[in-house]
Order: structure tokens, then C-alpha cells, then sequence
């Protein structure tokens, strides 16, 4: 019966209303009439025929003031405020004829029925919203909000009118708010979440600190990693403000709060430094860090941006995005997208001087080590000579400051990535030793960054979203971790205070356990780790092996002395260098061994550079073994080592 009521058309259900409240309406004057003529009863005839006058003029003045418009289930003050004035209304129309008929002494049944009335229009609609949002509740899943404040009330009040989570009760570390009530809730003590969770079979926590700090928001996270139920956060304090995001768009724990580091300020001098009213071009805008680059560049605004990438699709998908910043924030700001490869120095230095460029931000690199590993010849063509080409196209065209995008792998490389990238900060250090050279170049060393293209973060998402396994390579490999953002911005600074040939090493702060991760991550989804103590847990964790080239444990200085500059969080470390000549003989070496595809030969020629590159693996190269497979099935194949690549520019034709 409830079923058939609910799915009713809605002029239908307005319909059953109005009889409903005709029905209540003549029960109330009914009732007050017994109820208050105790006497005499007279004037049957007049009292009824006010009444029948006064209805349908409530009728009226309820449909008028919406009260037939309202869902039920949603009904709020307005519907009652129109209730009140139908019936006071009408209450007044039966007081008038009363006058007009003679009736005399019956302020009483018109109170009453005034009363009465009101009690049953606005408390049958009352019944029913509770009834509809219990059944409704009944549907939806139990949540606890961690925090109590103004964030926690709206999501709480956005919650209750949706239909998905049915929030139950607040904890919050205020404790003048402990043991009170919030929208008809209690507010608890965190240091009972655990009892509360159970008691309340509560089925997911919501955490309310858009404002919190990095810090306090990790202290959370890890009282409620243990929690058997999962945690989701509201957006930021600058995605509300900014309105990206809704107070009720729930998502994932964010890792930057597992890390617990609040970004540092950054320093608007040193920002502007080299961006601000000037001609910035940024190579490999379209990747992970490059796109972020261009951002925070934009934020500064400078004259002009130009986009410098080979993927179409990269290079679209960035243009498109900062058009819309620069029209939402209304920037005065030319943006210029142009495709093009950093292994061809022409097209770099016809770039450059065409537009007039001031600053590079070299981003355009292969980062990924097993990828690399894969295409050896390739990975050294675009780190080393794409480098080596945009630093010689910078000096010709006259640019005022060129800086590199480095990695912690480039310190003791163990992988063809690590060392390719060593040899380019070579490159720029030699560089930077020539006379005549007006070009400041520097380069900034960091490691992972969250959110980045093959960042472990989201991986380990997907993963335990799909029902694991979670894949980690080995138990104790650790990995430094920064925002995308901080990143970018401290990259920015150090490029700012670079003096010619400097390498600058970022704080990444403290290093975190990939396992560590893995499990917190697992936790925080509310699951279970599926090991030979917990059989019937939700994610297995299997460790896979350390892929070509990986090490434990990366770092960011190769020396010791490091010195600390005008930025907490950037340090400038005295890194061994070489002479241009030496520089320019080694290049020639990877030249000749890229042109004749000799990737062992390539291999031993970084080894013997002074990168300390220990590369003990079996050589991943995909070509290569294609080819030694094709040539030990048939003789007649080509050789490895009589394949050639012609170079667009040769190491000869660099200036000396």
C-alpha cells in the first residue's frame, strides 16, 4: 500500500492532500465545537456555514503560498509558515461571519479549532517526513563526521538531504562542544571512535578538516588507520573557495595528508624573479611536471608562454586548460603552443629567438626507468643530447636563465635513466664553464612527486579498488615523496637564485616505506591486508621484484657538502664537474655509440664516465633483444651493431 502511495503521479498525491486536509479541517471544528460548547449548543446552522465559507479560502491561501508544492520528505519551515496563515486566515473569515450571523461567545471554538487544526495539517506532514526519512535512512549508509565545525555542520545538513549517507553522530577535539547536540546530533570524543564506530554500526568516516593543517590532518589519519570501516575527506579549503568542488564531493584520503609536510609559503620574489613580465618557454609542457610548470609560470604572469612539446595530444590538452585559466582569472598573457622534438636544435633555437625567449624550464625528458631501460638508445638521444641541443640553442639565442629538471636518480644511478640524466647535469655544468657563455644555467634535483604520469599513488588506488593484488617490488624499498604543486613552485625559486652551473637539491622531507604505504592505503579503504595471519582479509600485497634498474633507496646528494640558501627547503650542493673538452669527447662517444645502435658499447661509455653509475643488469633493451633473437634463428639477419641511425645534429657541430 505504502509502495503504490509513494509511486503515485505528484498531481495525484496533491489531490489526496487537499482531501486529507479538508478531512482534517472539518475533524478539528468538529472536535472544538464538542470540546468548548459544554452548555447550550446553538447555532449549529451559522457556525457551519462560516466554516464552509472559511475552507475553501484556506484551501486557497495554502495553495497559493506553495504548501501542495512542497515534497514531503523535504518539507521545511515555508510549508509550515503557510499552514499557519491558511488556518489563521480562515479563523479569521469564521470570526467575521460570526459577527455578520449574531454568534456571540465563541472566541474559545475558534481558538481551538485554530489549534486543533494546525496541530493536525502541519503535524500529519510532520509524521510523514520523519516516517519517509527514517524508511529513507533505513537505505542509506552510516557515517561519523570527524569534526564538528562549520564544514562538518554543512556536509552533515547536505548528507541528510541526500540519498546516499545518513550521518549518525560528530566527534570533534573541541571539548565545549563534546556531549552537545548538532542538527539533532551528538557530538562525541574522538578518543571513543572506536567504541562509537561499533556501537553506531557505523559504516564510513567522514573527515570535516578542509582548514586543518598537513600535520593535524596525519594525526587523524593515523588514529583512524586502524579503524575496521573506510575514510573519505571534503575537498580543501581552496577547492571550496575556488568552487571546484562541493562540500559534499567526498573523496579518497589525499597522500599529501599521509605525509603529513604542510607546504612552505612561497617566495613571491624569488616567483617573479624570472617569469614575471617576461618571455618563458617551458619544454615538455605537456608532462606531469612540465603542465604543472606551466600553471604556476601563469600564476605569475608573464608576457608571454610557450609550450614547447612533441605529443599533440599533451600539447592540446595543456593549451586548452590554461586558455581557461587565463580567461577565468583574466590574465594578460600570450600562450603559444608549438610541437617539436628537443633532439632537433634548430627548431629549439628558431623558437627561442623567434619569440624572444627569456627563461627555459627544460622539463622534456624520459623519466620512467623500466621504460628506459626498454629503449636505451632512445632514453640517451632525448635526456643527454635533447639537454645538450636546448642548452646550446639557449646560449645562441640569448637566453637569460636555463634551467633543468633533474631527478634523485641521477645520484649513483643504478639505471640508464639515473645516469643519462647525471650526464646532462655534466653537460650543463661544462656548459656553464665556457667563457663567453651570458646564459645562467642550474639545474633542480628532486624525487617522486605525487600525481605525476606513473606515480605509485594512484596505481596502488586502482589496485585495491579492483580487488588487489597491490603490486610493491620489495618490502623495503623507500621513496621520497612531494606535491606536484610544491614541487613545481620550489623548482621555480631555485631557478631564480641559480648563479651558473649550480645544482640545487629540494627537501623532500622525510622518506616513506612504499609497504608502509601500500597498507595505510588499504586501511584507509576500509579493507583488510590478505596475508598468512589474515586469510580471509579483502588485498593481497604481493611483492613483485625490483624492476630493471631500481634501487632501494634513492638519494639527493652524491657529496657532502651542501649548503643551505635563501629558501628552507631548497639546498645547493657542490657536485663534481668537468671541463668542457672532457664533456665534449664523451658526447662524441655516446654519439657514435647511439648512430651504430651499440647498446652494450653505450652501457660501458657511462660506466666509465665519473657518474658512479653501477649498472650490474642484464641489458632490457626491447630491440636489441628482438634482434639477438632474430639472429640466432637465422644467421642472415642483420646485425645488431651494423644498424645506424643518422643524428639531425652531431656533437662536432657544437660550439666549443
Amino acid at each position: 500500500m505504502l509502495a503504490w502511495l509513494l509511486s503515485l503521479p505528484r498531481p495525484v498525491k496533491r489531490v489526496f492532500s487537499v482531501i486529507a486536509d479538508v478531512v482534517f479541517l472539518i475533524f478539528a471544528m468538529i472536535s472544538a465545537y464538542l470540546l468548548t460548547q459544554n452548555g447550550i449548543r446553538g447555532h449549529i446552522p451559522e457556525i457551519a456555514l462560516a466554516f464552509a465559507i472559511s475552507v475553501p479560502l484556506t484551501l486557497v491561501t495554502f495553495t497559493k503560498l506553495g504548501l501542495y508544492r512542497a515534497v514531503i520528505r523535504y518539507i521545511g519551515q515555508h510549508a509550515f509558515g503557510a499552514v499557519l496563515a491558511g488556518i489563521v486566515g480562515g479563523a479569521l473569515v469564521i470570526s467575521v461571519f460570526f459577527g455578520l450571523f449574531g454568534v456571540e461567545d465563541k472566541g474559545n471554538l475558534i481558538f481551538v479549532y485554530a489549534l486543533l487544526a494546525m496541530l493536525l495539517c502541519s503535524g500529519s506532514r510532520l509524521l510523514a517526513r520523519m516516517f519517509l526519512v527514517q524508511m529513507n535512512n533505513a537505505l542509506k549508509e552510516r557515517v561519523l563526521i570527524y569534526g564538528a565545525g562549520s564544514s562538518g555542520r554543512q556536509l552533515a545538513q547536505a548528507l541528510i538531504n541526500g540519498d546516499q549517507y545518513h550521518p549518525i553522530l560528530f566527534v570533534d577535539d573541541d571539548s565545549t562542544l563534546q556531549k552537545s547536540t548538532i542538527l539533532g546530533m551528538p557530538v562525541g570524543n574522538p578518543q571513543s571512535i572506536a567504541l562509537l564506530i561499533k556501537t553506531q554500526n557505523i559504516q564510513r568516516v567522514l573527515l570535516a578538516l578542509p582548514s586543518a593543517s598537513r600535520v593535524r590532518r596525519r594525526e587523524v589519519l593515523d588514529a583512524l588507520e586502524s579503524l575496521p570501516v573506510p575514510v573519505q575527506s571534503v575537498p580543501g579549503m581552496n577547492e571550496l573557495v575556488n568552487g571546484d568542488m562541493r562540500i559534499d564531493e567526498l573523496q579518497d584520503v589525499k597522500i599529501e595528508d599521509l605525509l603529513g609536510r604542510d607546504p612552505e609559503a612561497p617566495k613571491l620574489k624569488l616567483m617573479h624573479a624570472n617569469i614575471q613580465s617576461k618571455v618563458v618557454m617551458v619544454t615538455g609542457a605537456g608532462g606531469s611536471i612540465g603542465s604543472e610548470l606551466c600553471r604556476q609560470i601563469l600564476k605569475n604572469e608573464p608576457s608571454m608562454l610557450v609550450l614547447f612539446e612533441l605529443s599533440e595530444f599533451a600539447a592540446y590538452s595543456i593549451e586548452q586548460e590554461l586558455r581557461l585559466l587565463i580567461e577565468r582569472d583574466k590574465l594578460d598573457v600570450e600562450l603559444r603552443t608549438i610541437l617539436g622534438t628537443v633532439q632537433d636544435r634548430k627548431r629549439l633555437q628558431t623558437v627561442m629567438q623567434s619569440f624572444g625567449v627569456q627563461t627555459v624550464y627544460h622539463a622534456a625528458a624520459y623519466k620512467h626507468v623500466p621504460m628506459v631501460e626498454f629503449n636505451v638508445v632512445e632514453g640517451v638521444r632525448n635526456n643527454v643530447f635533447g639537454t645538450c641541443y636546448a642548452a646550446e640553442a639557449a646560449i645562441a639565442a640569448g637566453i637569460e636563465t636555463f634551467v633543468l629538471i633533474s631527478t634523485d636518480k641521477a645520484v649513483r644511478p643504478t639505471n640508464v635513466m639515473g645516469a643519462s640524466k647525471r650526464v646532462a647535469e655534466l653537460v650543463l655544468q661544462a656548459i656553464a664553464q665556457r667563457p663567453n657563455v651570458n646564459t645562467r644555467f642550474s639545474m633542480v634535483r628532486f624525487g617522486n612527486v605525487l600525481g605525476s604520469s606513473g606515480s605509485v599513488v594512484p596505481l596502488f588506488r586502482e589496485q585495491i579498488r579492483r580487488g588487489g593484488p597491490v603490486t610493491v617490488t620489495h618490502k623495503d624499498i623507500i621513496r621520497y615523496f612531494m606535491t606536484i604543486t610544491e614541487a613545481a613552485q620550489l623548482v621555480i625559486q631555485a631557478g631564480a637564485m641559480g648563479k651558473g652551473g649550480d645544482v640545487f637539491v629540494l627537501d623532500m622531507g622525510e622518506p616513506v616505506r612504499i609497504d608502509d604505504l601500500a597498507r595505510r592505503m588499504i586501511h584507509l579503504m576500509g579493507l583488510e591486508i590478505k596475508d598468512a595471519q589474515h586469510p580471509h582479509g579483502d588485498i593481497e600485497i604481493r611483492y613483485t621484484g625490483l624492476r630493471p634498474g631500481e634501487k632501494l633507496f634513492e638519494e639527493l646528494i652524491i657529496g657532502h657538502n651542501v649548503r643551505e640558501t635563501a629558501h628552507p627547503r631548497i639546498m645547493a650542493g657542490d657536485e663534481a664537474s668537468l671541463e668542457w673538452p672532457q664533456v665534449a669527447a664523451l658526447l662524441a662517444k655516446l654519439e657514435s655509440c647511439c648512430d651504430r645502435f651499440a647498446v652494450a658499447e653505450l652501457i660501458q661509455c657511462m660506466k666509465a664516465a665519473p657518474i658512479d653509475f653501477s649498472y650490474s643488469e642484464v641489458l632490457s633493451d626491447l630491440v636489441l633483444a628482438a634482434q639477438r633473437d632474430a639472429s640466432s634463428q637465422s644467421v642472415g639477419e642483420t646485425a645488431v651493431s651494423r644498424l645506424v641511425v643518422e643524428p639531425k645534429v652531431s656533437v662536432n657541430q657544437l660550439s666549443a
